[in-house]
């Protein structure tokens, strides 16, 4: 069934998208430079990390982020655990979502929204129900309904239910509340590592069918 967009998702959106992350881009140059010199002298190069993400219809792009870890590894080469790479000033980045800035390079670009589920790792495409595919009918998000409810503190489950929830109830309001709690999230840095890593889990499927993908 083809979804139904309504007045702003179809004319509004996509232009507010690639206006307002023209304007942060030209604004947040001078932070972006900073913390791309800080990344650099901290963890090394490069000071981007990119990686490949499905975004709308599972088209394949590549997103760009700072990188927060190191690339230490042990002595037969293989990279060492997220929490030992990771250090403080990659905390920091996290924290702050300063990591995230250079996404609005992918929101210029087309690849992304300001609002939207977060892009997720290709090997995940496998593992979703039908219900869960529903969050690549849209563009993926900077932030989203889910960032603003939990971000990684919450449960898989909960957060594609979030996503799908966001998929169906797209409206200007809607967006702007969520912009507006990412905000604030930022200033008091809640939900940024799960309860039992820190890094979020990878997904491992939703049944015993998807667990063995």
């Amino acid at each position: 069934m083809v979804r139904k967009k309504r007045v702003y998702e179809r004319y509004v959106k996509r232009l507010q998208d690639l206006l307002f992350s023209s304007i942060a881009l030209l604004l947040l140059s001078p932070i972006l430079l900073i913390v791309a010199v800080l990344v650099r002298i901290k963890l090394g190069g490069p000071v981007l990390f990119v990686q490949e993400r499905p975004g709308l219809h599972d088209k394949i792009f590549r997103m760009y982020k700072f990188r927060t870890m190191t690339d230490e590894r042990d002595a037969n080469g293989e990279l060492l655990p997220d929490s030992t790479r990771l250090t403080s000033f990659g905390k920091f980045l996290r924290s702050t979502s300063l990591d995230e800035l250079p996404e609005l390079l992918n929101i210029v670009r087309g690849d992304m929204a300001i609002v939207g589920p977060r892009p997720l790792l290709v090997q995940y495409l496998a593992l979703y129900d039908e219900h869960q595919k529903r969050r690549h009918d849209v563009r993926p998000g900077l932030t989203g309904h889910a960032q603003v409810n939990g971000r990684n503190a919450i449960s898989w489950e909960d957060k594609f239910n979030l996503d799908v929830n966001y998929v169906d109830q797209i409206t200007f309001v809607g967006d702007w509340k969520i912009i507006f709690l990412t905000i604030k999230k930022v200033f008091i840095r809640e939900g940024i590592h799960s309860n039992n890593s820190v890094t979020i889990e990878p997904y491992r499927g939703s049944n015993e069918e998807s667990v063995r993908l």
